[in-house]
C-alpha cells in the first residue's frame, strides 16, 4: 500500500512538473519575443549614446598651465538618422507573437515615432490560454535630434597633463529621463618632441569615461496576467580614447581628433507580473559596443574666454557648441 501511494505521488508529481514546464516554455518564448523587441527598439539609442558621451571632452591639444582652473557649459545635439529610427522584423525573429496582417513589418527604435503595426498571439499560462491581441511595438521620441547642456571643469596638473570633470543635471526630454557625469584626462605629446613651441602643430592623448543612467516611461506593453512593461532603466559605462591634434595662430585654433568608443549598457525592465523573470533573461541585451569615430572643429580665443565648436562624425553625427572661461 505505501509502496502504491508512493508511486501516485511520484506520478501526480511528475505529471505537474510536465505540465509546468510546458507552460513555462510558453512564458519563456513570450519573454523572448519581448526581449527581441526591447533589444531592436534600444539598440540604436545605445549606439548613439556614445556618440554623445564622447563629443565635447577636448577641443585643443594644448593643456591648461599647472593649477590653471577652466569651467565651460556645452550645448550638445546628436542628430539622428532615418536608418536607426527603424528596425525590420518578421515572423521567423519571433517565437509567439505574429505581426498581424503580414509576414514583414518595420517598427519604430528608441529614436522613431509611433507605428501601426500590431502582433498577436497565445500564451499558455497556469492551465489558462491567455490571448495576446493588439500588441503594439513600443513607441519612440519621434525627433531628428537629440539636444542637451552639461557642464564642465579642468585644471592642469603637472607634466602637461589636464584633468577634466563632467556632469549633467537630470533632465527629461518627451518622457526619458537622463543623467550623466564623468572624468577626463589629457596628456600633451608634443612636449616629448625637440624643437617644440607653443605655436607649432599639437599633438595629445586624451581619454575619458561617463556614467549615463537613463529611464524611459513608455506605454504598457504585453499581455495582462503574464507581464506588462512600461519602463525600461538603462545604466551605461562609456570608455573613450582619442588622439588630439591642434593648431593655433593668435585668435584662431583648428583642431581634430580619431578615437574609438567602448559602451556597456545594463538593462532593468518596469512593470507588473513576470517582470523579474524577464530581468533575469535580459543580460542578454546587455553588451559591450565598439565604435570608431572622429571630431573637427575650431576655437575663438577672446582674452580668457574660449568659443568651442565641435562635429563628431561615425555611425551617427553630434555637433558640440562650447563657451569656456580661464580662472
Amino acid at each position: 500500500m505505501k509502496t502504491k501511494t508512493f508511486s501516485l505521488l511520484l506520478f501526480f508529481s511528475l505529471m505537474n512538473s510536465f505540465v509546468f514546464a510546458q507552460e513555462s516554455n510558453d512564458v519563456d518564448d513570450f519573454i523572448d519575443d519581448m526581449l527581441v523587441l526591447g533589444g531592436r527598439f534600444s539598440e540604436p539609442a545605445a549606439e548613439g549614446a556614445g556618440y554623445q558621451a564622447s563629443a565635447g571632452w577636448f577641443s585643443s591639444a594644448i593643456p591648461l598651465e599647472k593649477w590653471d582652473f577652466r569651467v565651460s557649459l556645452h550645448g550638445n545635439a546628436l542628430f539622428l538618422p532615418s536608418g536607426k529610427k527603424e528596425f525590420n522584423l518578421s515572423n521567423s525573429d519571433l517565437k509567439i507573437l505574429q505581426i498581424d496582417g503580414a509576414q514583414n513589418a518595420v517598427l519604430p527604435t528608441a529614436f522613431g515615432g509611433s507605428s501601426s503595426i500590431t502582433l498577436s498571439g497565445e500564451i499558455d499560462f497556469n492551465g489558462q490560454t491567455i490571448p495576446v491581441n493588439g500588441f503594439q511595438a513600443i513607441e519612440g521620441i519621434g525627433r531628428s535630434s537629440v539636444p542637451h547642456a552639461f557642464l564642465q571643469a579642468a585644471v592642469g596638473v603637472s607634466a602637461g597633463t589636464e584633468i577634466t570633470v563632467r556632469a549633467m543635471p537630470e533632465v527629461t526630454i518627451d518622457g526619458v529621463t537622463a543623467t550623466t557625469f564623468g572624468v577626463g584626462v589629457k596628456h600633451n605629446l608634443s612636449q616629448y618632441f625637440g624643437y617644440n613651441y607653443p605655436e607649432d602643430f599639437q599633438l595629445a592623448f586624451g581619454a575619458a569615461y561617463s556614467k549615463l543612467i537613463v529611464g524611459y516611461d513608455f506605454e504598457p506593453r504585453g499581455a495582462e496576467g503574464v507581464v506588462v512593461l512600461d519602463k525600461i532603466d538603462v545604466d551605461a559605462n562609456l570608455f573613450m580614447a582619442e588622439i588630439i591634434g591642434s593648431k593655433k595662430w593668435n585668435y584662431f585654433e583648428l583642431f581634430g581628433a580619431a578615437g574609438l568608443m567602448n559602451s556597456n549598457f545594463s538593462y532593468t525592465f518596469g512593470g507588473t507580473g513576470e517582470v523579474d523573470l524577464i530581468n533575469s533573461e535580459v543580460d542578454r541585451l546587455e553588451d559591450s559596443k565598439i565604435q570608431f569615430k572622429g571630431d573637427v572643429g575650431f576655437n575663438f580665443y577672446f582674452s580668457r574666454f574660449r568659443v568651442s565648436t565641435m562635429l563628431t562624425a561615425g555611425e551617427f553625427f553630434n555637433a558640440n557648441l562650447g563657451f569656456h572661461v580661464n580662472i
